[in-house]
């Protein structure tokens, strides 16, 4: 896909892998759509930057919930762009045990409800409302942007991460990726990118990094067989390879985790067995 003229749009461009994502677009030319929601100076920066870049790009607030909110962003699309050839469905809201603790708690009594509608709702909101703008093209790509918490929930190392709702909806997310193949096709493409711990997003630069014990940061390191964790500059890249160059890949969930996933059962080596030489 050739990207230079194209039109996307990027939530959570405001915050660190959704400005790694479209700081990578905007870099090969492409016009950025950025629905903005909460986080005001953070809004504040990636404006500044993307000005400084010479980006072209539409920043306005939306809340990705809301049915309406979203046309309105739509008409706005077409009246300054006219097509829409992009989609990053990067949009979620996950509440960390080790931040925000039980859902028992009176200060949870909405965290529920909001992780299943942020990270489930808005995205299928989302994809919904584009598509038909998306499909007047030859050429689309969606790229949505979920968790390994799908597969692990909150257990093991990276429980102290992962919210029972988030995780939840994190696992019907791959759901929505093979249906939306099926229905966007042949003009369109869908694929999954999904994320283990990465800087800034579930790993070092969040509050509840700083919150963990040295055990359970050794923990992590030794579930992860890489021994680390991510940066959202590594997930931009992984993105413009799912969205310019795999133009034979639709349905498809790529795994970006560094092994976590893989790493709480090792493998071990050969027994020595019982058969004589």
């Amino acid at each position: 896909m050739k990207l230079n003229g194209k039109t996307a749009i990027v939530p959570g461009a405001s915050r660190p892998i959704g400005r790694a994502i479209a700081r990578k677009l905007g870099s090969c030319g492409v016009n950025l759509i950025l629905p903005t929601f909460d986080w005001p100076e953070s809004i504040v920066t990636m404006e500044e930057e993307f000005k400084t870049a010479g980006f072209s790009f539409l920043s306005l607030p939306v809340d990705l919930r809301e049915d309406k909110e979203i046309l309105k962003m739509l008409n706005r699309v077409q009246e300054k762009y006219e097509k829409l050839h992009i989609l990053i469905n990067n949009i979620e809201r996950g509440g960390m045990p080790v931040v925000h603790g039980s859902y028992d708690l009176p200060h949870n009594s909405e965290q529920w409800e909001l992780e299943l509608t942020t990270t489930l709702k808005a995205k299928w909101l989302l994809f919904h409302h584009c598509l038909p703008l998306m499909q007047k093209n030859s050429d689309g790509v969606v790229l949505n942007i979920s968790s390994v918490s799908g597969i692990c929930g909150r257990s093991g190392a990276c429980a102290p991460f992962f919210n029972d709702a988030y995780s939840a909806a994190n696992r019907a997310v791959s759901s929505f990726t093979e249906t939306w193949a099926r229905e966007a096709a042949p003009s369109v493409r869908v694929n999954e990118l999904m994320l283990g711990l990465i800087q800034n997003r579930h790993g070092e630069g969040t509050r509840g990094w700083g919150e963990l014990s040295e055990r359970e940061k050794s923990a992590i390191s030794s579930q992860c067989l890489l021994e680390r964790t991510g940066t959202p500059d590594e997930v931009a890249e992984t993105s413009l390879f799912l969205i310019r160059d795999a133009d034979y890949m639709t349905g498809s969930v790529v795994r970006m985790d560094g092994g976590i996933t893989l790493g709480s059962q090792k493998t071990p080596p050969f027994p020595e067995g019982i058969l004589d030489s």
